[in-house]
């Protein structure tokens, strides 16, 4: 996922999937949803973001704890369910 704030055109989007955009449309004023061939969301445009959101320039980005592991018995174990539940512990564990 990949958020951006554009200043000069007061613009937020916010992009989902790195793939093409086969689709758009205005849910409401000033919301842009953009879709693949698919159907699926790729991203979100929020024009005159100053005006909509708080502050567009700053982001807060939380991943939920994770459900504890009904089968946790033992170090490695409860490694593999922490590599399989947060994108924090993806990346060293790849």
């Amino acid at each position: 996922m990949k958020i951006t704030y554009d200043r000069e055109t007061d613009t937020l989007t916010i992009i989902f999937a790195e793939t093409p955009v086969a689709e758009s449309d205005e849910d409401k004023p000033g919301v842009i949803l953009d879709y693949d061939a698919s159907g699926n969301l790729v991203s979100l445009e929020i024009l005159d973001a100053s005006q909509r959101v708080t502050s567009p320039a700053r982001i807060e980005y939380q991943v939920a704890p994770c459900p504890p592991d009904p089968q946790d018995t033992g170090p490695v174990r409860r490694a593999q369910h922490l590599c399989r539940c947060t994108s924090l512990w993806q990346t060293s564990c790849l």
